[in-house]
């Protein structure tokens, strides 16, 4: 199913064509996407809420 998609964080990088050091520093203040982690300690987003993110950078700031 397509909205149960998880993306890698390479992936996520290249689509959204950041580096991992600037992702980081974005998360760090909580301005990106939320990151899922995995049992085995892997990192994971999920479809929708890179959309949602990719979505809400497109709104006027209030």
């Amino acid at each position: 199913m397509a909205s149960r998609k998880m993306l890698k964080l390479p992936e996520v990088l290249t689509e959204i064509g950041m580096s991992r050091a600037a992702f980081y520093r974005m998360r760090a203040r909580g301005q990106a996407p939320r990151l899922v982690k995995l049992p085995n300690g892997h990192l994971r987003v999920r479809r929708t809420d890179l959309d949602d993110w990719l979505n809400s950078l497109d709104s006027p700031a209030c």
